[in-house]
């Protein structure tokens, strides 16, 4: 078992890993889409996933003051009119602002109680170690965190605001700068192992995967991640006790 005693900060992913307990997000928003009873195949809600995603990429849809339920607002509509676009949703155009909605407040219920655990594992570890947030994200997760009550960071370093995206390691270096700490010390503890595991590895990080259901089958090798999880409180049980 790898040896912790020499960590000196712990750099989180944000999506993913705070807020699913590693279940991929298209899997989050499936399950809402099904309990809402919007009536389309899984492959053409992938499709709209897709399109939805690219779309926030794209297009300045984001504000930096939008918290989480505006984002997935944004993104829901989005994906729906899609679906609509596509023919998929014939008949049922006129309930699109509807399932907007419930699609929304299923996906905050379910991530709820997620993040009590995360806010718990998060107030254990400020304690010991500094710790920086390194996500992937459109300009607003200050906002989220500030609405989540997940302000435990130093520092946090978003995609949108540096000019550099996961899987590049550039991104993790500039987290490893913002801890003040030299590679080796810092853990990064992040759910998809090509964007976190392996560029923060790169940079000679120590890495805990925490591993769930991710989009697809990617190949992975077990061995790379100096540890893997399966929830954060077991991050817990692997760093030394105070």
């Amino acid at each position: 078992m790898t040896d912790f005693t020499n960590i000196k900060a712990v750099i989180f992913d944000y999506g993913g890993t705070l807020d699913t307990n590693a279940l991929h997000w298209a899997h989050v928003l499936w399950a809402a889409y099904e309990r809402a009873g919007v009536p389309v195949s899984e492959e053409q809600f992938r499709e709209a996933y897709v399109c939805g995603e690219r779309t926030l990429a794209r297009e300045p849809v984001i504000c930096p003051t939008d918290t989480f339920r505006d984002v997935l607002l944004k993104k829901v509509a989005i994906e729906l009119r899609d679906l609509a676009a596509r023919g998929c949703l014939a008949g049922n155009e006129g309930r699109v602002g509807e399932w907007t909605e419930s699609v929304t407040q299923l996906c905050l219920d379910y991530i709820g109680p997620i993040l009590d655990v995360s806010r718990q594992v998060l107030t254990q570890l400020r304690e010991r170690y500094k710790l920086v947030l390194v996500s992937n994200f459109y300009g607003n997760i200050e906002a989220i965190l500030a609405d989540f009550r997940l302000t435990f960071f130093d520092r946090v370093i978003e995609s949108a605001v540096v000019g550099v995206r996961k899987p590049d390691p550039a991104i993790y270096r500039l987290g490893v700068e913002a801890t003040g700490c030299s590679p080796a010390d810092v853990l990064v503890v992040g759910d998809s192992y090509d964007k976190d595991i392996v560029p923060a590895g790169r940079v000679g990080c120590k890495t805990v995967w925490l591993k769930g259901k991710g989009w697809g089958d990617e190949a992975v090798d077990e061995s790379l991640p100096d540890a893997v999880i399966t929830s954060l409180p077991q991050l817990l049980d692997l760093l030394p006790q105070a």
